[in-house]
């Protein structure tokens, strides 16, 4: 009986012995032969495929009148998208336009008042010369008479009538004078006058300008080229000032940002070579660069003290990919598409064959 016992425990131990030999084998082999990346030279990290989102909104309060384009449409900058209702901002375009004219019509009644301001300077000037010749005459005439009293040829009542005649000449030259500086002044305020009528035109100009341009921004335009992402009113619905209508993404400008242990992160300078690899296409090759790499580690402790601690530490690491790549392969283009990123620490060091750029053919 125990030598049966025995007999049967060898069988069940010589099969276990071999699935442990197995699995040594196999882990060996694993190790031996199984791909553990590039090497030293290289660090790689984990990330998604990003874009720049750009969101068109409304600048002004208002009802959406249409939307041009649909989610997934590709769009060139400067192209319209979207329109608001306007019908408020015309009749204020209006009243505007009517204010400006009048403002015109004042600029030009303020000129004509000018014009005949001057005409009464002119006038009174002429009166100024008149009573100053008047008053040289009286002046001569009153000489004359002094001489011919003098002499006993003229009474003394002709020589207090001329010099009654001087008296009254120097008056009315004042007179006239006064009336000329009068005339001077309304010329000055009519002037003054001009000035303002002018002001009230620009003003009325820069409120048509302004309401021109609300009107103008009521239709929404991309500011870039790329693809619509999603729209987020829809036409009748009544929108707040900045109210977002779409998002689009621009696709000249998509990266992959991931991150790397501080070991690494010292090493990586901008613009060093990158390949991101897709889980979605891992048959491609995409080349980027170093973009931006964080001044600042992220997912670091309160009180770093050990080793093991400072291995915690991480950087954010941004790979470019380039535009011209992009602009010929915009329809592959689709954010949030996990992948690998490897950057080569080493510009010495060649790419390994399996990370050789290879991007889909046109």
């Amino acid at each position: 009986m125990s030598t049966a016992s025995s007999l049967f425990s060898k069988k069940r131990i010589v099969p276990a012995t071999l699935v442990v030999a197995v699995a040594v084998l196999a882990w060996w082999g694993w190790q031996r032969w199984s791909d553990h990346g590039p090497g030293e030279g290289f660090v790689s990290g984990n990330g998604r495929i990003e874009a720049t989102e750009i969101d068109v909104a409304t600048k002004l309060p208002g009802r959406v009148e249409e939307i041009l384009v649909r989610e997934g449409d590709f769009v060139q900058a400067g192209q319209t998208l979207a329109r608001m209702q306007t019908d408020t901002l015309r009749a204020q375009y209006d009243q505007a336009e009517a204010e400006r004219q009048r403002a015109e019509h004042g600029v030009a009644a303020a000129q004509a008042q000018i014009a005949l301001r001057q005409s009464e300077v002119a006038t009174a000037q002429a009166l100024v010369a008149q009573r100053e010749a008047e008053l040289d005459a009286a002046r001569r005439r009153l000489a004359r008479s002094e001489t011919l009293f003098v002499e006993g040829a003229s009474s003394a009542q002709e020589l207090d009538d001329d010099r009654a005649r001087v008296r009254a000449s120097q008056a009315a030259v004042a007179a006239a004078r006064a009336q000329a500086a009068a005339a001077q002044a309304a010329v000055r305020a009519a002037e003054a006058q001009l000035v303002g009528a002018q002001s009230a035109v620009r003003a009325a100009e820069a409120a048509v300008a302004r309401i021109q341009a609300d009107i103008d921004d009521s239709a929404l335009k991309s500011p870039r080229a790329g693809r619509v992402q999603v729209r987020v009113a829809q036409p009748g619905e009544v929108l707040g000032a900045g109210g977002r209508v779409l998002n689009l993404l621009d696709l000249s400008d998509v990266y992959m940002t991931f991150f790397v242990p501080e070991t690494s992160a010292g090493r990586i300078a901008i613009g060093s070579e990158v390949r991101i690899v897709l889980d979605a296409w891992p048959q491609y090759v995409i080349p980027a660069t170093v973009s931006f790499v964080a001044s600042k580690a992220q997912f670091t402790p309160k009180t770093v003290e050990t080793a093991n601690e400072r291995q915690k530490l991480m950087f954010r690491v941004r790979a470019q990919i380039p535009e011209d790549l992009l602009r010929r392969h915009l329809e592959q283009v689709k954010t949030g598409m996990p992948g690998v990123a490897w950057i080569r620490l080493d510009s010495d060091q060649a790419w390994p064959a399996d990370l050789v750029a290879n991007v889909p053919v046109e």
